[in-house]
């Protein structure tokens, strides 16, 4: 078996696209729409194969996590840069355009060198080797 893709809801579907295609050179599908249902989704597609669906709906309500607190279920995202080298450089790269670092690059006590940062909505994504 094999993860075929993980999802999440946003409120502002291109402004997510963006920030993973620019940052974590995601491949972007076409766009899907669902008039009767006002929904919305891109299919953003990683060199290794692994695939995120980004979705919109207005119905749908903001998550209560903070940046403090978090709650039950799916709470981020790894990605793999290849390098010690590249996590820097990118941690510092969304540092430099306004993005919130939560961590330094740093070797975990599970043997990982990672940083932690936020997306454009608050989604915590661990930048690794």
């Amino acid at each position: 078996m094999i993860i075929e893709h993980v999802a999440i809801w946003t409120h502002d579907l291109e402004r997510l696209k963006n920030f993973y295609e620019t940052y974590f050179e995601a491949g972007v599908g076409n766009i899907y729409i669902n008039p009767q249902k006002q929904y919305q989704s891109y299919f953003l597609t990683f060199s290794g194969g692994a695939r995120l669906e980004l979705m919109y709906r207005p119905d749908i309500p903001l998550n209560n996590n903070t940046i403090e607190n978090q709650f039950t279920g799916y709470i981020h995202l790894a990605y793999a840069t290849g390098s010690p080298a590249r996590v820097d450089e990118l941690t510092e790269r969304l540092r430099q355009d306004g993005y919130i670092v939560l961590g330094e690059p740093r070797c975990t006590g599970d043997g990982y060198y990672e940083s932690v940062v936020l997306d454009p909505d608050g989604n915590r994504i661990e930048i690794t080797v």
